[in-house]
């Protein structure tokens, strides 16, 4: 009679010898049945507990294993764990960020999975709110959340109508660089230089500067950001070469291609743009000199996913004012829209420049236009003017001024 399967579980695999030395290191595994899949973590020699990178291995393995049922049911017997983990299944290859896109599914099941369908209201949702414990963050989760449940709906896998209630959108966050700053900012980029502890010798615990120059790609990517306000990740894939996954720069023609090659295009507008003169001077001698490879942004002649590090490190030695807002790889953007606002730019070619709506556009940075509002201002002070007076009023003027003539 066949053993009852144990299910999938995570296994201590015990180190591999030969010739009484080591092959092969212990790690843990995930079993299921007859397969064994790697988990990545090494196990520690007396430990029995596995760690949670591996336990985190298997809840992912047991997740896309699982294969919810698709068939039309009532919102009271669906699990919302299933309607989403349907959504994720469907929809995860498109997702401009999988992991990112991950850790939202896993949030929103945590809290939802176990709850039908059916229970989600006003209240449920503003639990999840209290529970997220950040307004912006658990509005981004639910939006998914609807996005999963109206995904099951055109499945045709329910007909109710669920609604999702979100909490109100956070303001414009709106931190920019004057030109001043944005100039220390790549100043110090460009001349940041790499310290190292010396660990022998006379010098010993002494830091020392070298002579590598580490924040040199965040110039280049901060270069590129302010003249053209293009979104972080459009600018680590820009390349002077066309190729599957890259967003490419024609320095014959002056265009960059924001969209990645074979990448679908989504909300996040991302048009091909004519590059400033200033900027694609400064790219056409870094391909020339041999500055970048394959991409415009490099570490160690390697293209980069992010650089959130090395931003943060960038403002950190330049010692900007945090008073007004967080300095991020996103306030180039905001940056790029304001100076176009304070240099009188058609709010129409500026939108498309930017990829943005001209509502969003004048919405959040029209007030930096030195225009603003300025008709309405003088119109307020100012005297009242004298209507027009009809012809007839002004002949019968002129007859009564001659009549009073001697």
């Amino acid at each position: 009679m066949p053993r009852t399967s144990k299910g999938s579980r995570l296994w201590k695999r015990p180190a591999r010898r030969k010739n009484g030395r080591i092959v092969a290191a212990s790690v843990w595994i995930i079993k299921d049945g007859g397969k064994h899949i790697a988990t990545g973590c090494l196990a520690e020699p007396s430990g029995k507990r596995p760690p949670a990178e591996a336990e985190r291995a298997l809840a992912t393995y047991i997740a896309d294993k699982y294969q919810p049922p698709r068939k039309t049911l009532d919102v009271d017997v669906i699990d919302i764990a299933d309607v989403l983990s349907i959504y994720r299944q469907d929809n995860r290859d498109r997702q401009a960020s999988p992991k990112k896109f991950d850790g939202r599914i896993e949030r929103l099941n945590e809290f939802f999975g176990g709850k039908m369908l059916g229970e989600i209201n006003s209240a449920l949702c503003a639990a999840y709110v209290k529970a997220r414990g950040n307004s912006g963050g658990a509005r981004r989760d639910l939006e998914d959340l609807r996005a999963a449940i109206r995904h099951h709906a055109r499945e045709n896998l329910h007909h109710a109508v669920i609604h999702v209630t979100l909490p109100e959108k956070g303001g414009p966050r709106e931190r920019w660089l004057t030109r001043e700053e944005a100039a220390r900012l790549i100043w110090t980029c460009w001349r940041a230089r790499e310290t190292q502890t010396v660990h022998r010798g006379p010098l010993k615990g002494q830091k020392i500067e070298t002579d590598k120059r580490p924040l040199r790609h965040i110039a280049r990517f901060l270069l590129i950001g302010m003249y053209t306000g293009t979104r972080a990740g459009a600018i680590a894939s820009a390349s002077p070469e066309r190729d599957e996954g890259r967003s490419f720069v024609d320095l014959d023609r002056g265009i960059f291609y924001r969209l990645a090659e074979g990448k679908r295009a989504t909300n996040k507008r991302q048009p091909p743009v004519p590059i400033p003169g200033r900027l694609l001077a400064h790219m056409r001698r870094w391909v020339r000199r041999g500055v970048v490879r394959s991409h415009f942004v490099e570490w160690n002649g390697q293209p980069v996913k992010s650089v959130k590090t090395g931003f943060a490190t960038a403002v950190r030695l330049s010692g900007l004012s945090l008073k007004e807002g967080k300095i991020s790889p996103h306030t180039l953007r905001h940056t790029a829209a304001t100076w176009l606002m304070q240099r009188r730019a058609d709010p129409w070619q500026a939108s498309g420049f930017l990829g943005m709506s001209v509502k969003v556009l004048l919405d959040t940075y029209g007030h930096h236009h030195p225009d603003y509002m300025r008709e309405a201002a003088a119109a307020i002070t100012s005297k009242d003017r004298k209507q027009n007076v009809s012809v007839v009023e002004t002949v019968v003027d002129l007859e009564k001024h001659l009549a009073r003539k001697p």
